[in-house]
């Protein structure tokens, strides 16, 4: 069984040494190497209070997310499918007349009468014939 002195205690925990610095004292005179200016040189926008730079400033230069050119639009005429698996027509009755409404029902509400069916490989081919009445994608 481990004793008592085997076992660290939270408040014994010490940063490895050489780890840690200790922060800079600013504005504490000559002296220290970071008085008067307290590291901020002379003059300029960025040695006054309250000064923070905006994300992208480049100092005047064209920004970098504005030099380079736009990827993409956005196609107003795309149309929107959703998948009827080949496996789940299956269920259907042979020479059963299937139209979208039918082949999506179960998820017809969450995809929206506005999406077309669209055939897709996954599943076994029914083995009997359907006739659609309205052509898959």
């Amino acid at each position: 069984m481990a004793s008592e002195d085997d076992f660290t205690r939270l408040g014994d925990l010490r940063a490895t040494p050489g780890a840690t610095r200790q922060r800079t004292r600013v504005g504490r005179g000559t002296g220290s190497g970071h008085g008067k200016t307290s590291r901020r040189g002379h003059k300029g926008q960025q040695s006054r209070s309250g000064y923070s730079k905006k994300p992208g400033f480049e100092g005047g230069q064209m920004p970098l997310q504005r030099r380079l050119p736009k990827r993409g639009f956005r196609n107003i005429f795309k149309k929107e499918y959703s998948e009827v698996n080949v496996g789940k027509l299956a269920r259907f009755d042979a020479g059963v007349a299937v139209d979208a409404a039918a082949a999506l029902s179960p998820h017809a509400a969450a995809v929206g009468a506005a999406a077309a069916p669209r055939r897709e490989g996954r599943g076994r081919r029914p083995g009997r014939s359907l006739s659609a009445r309205r052509r898959f994608e």
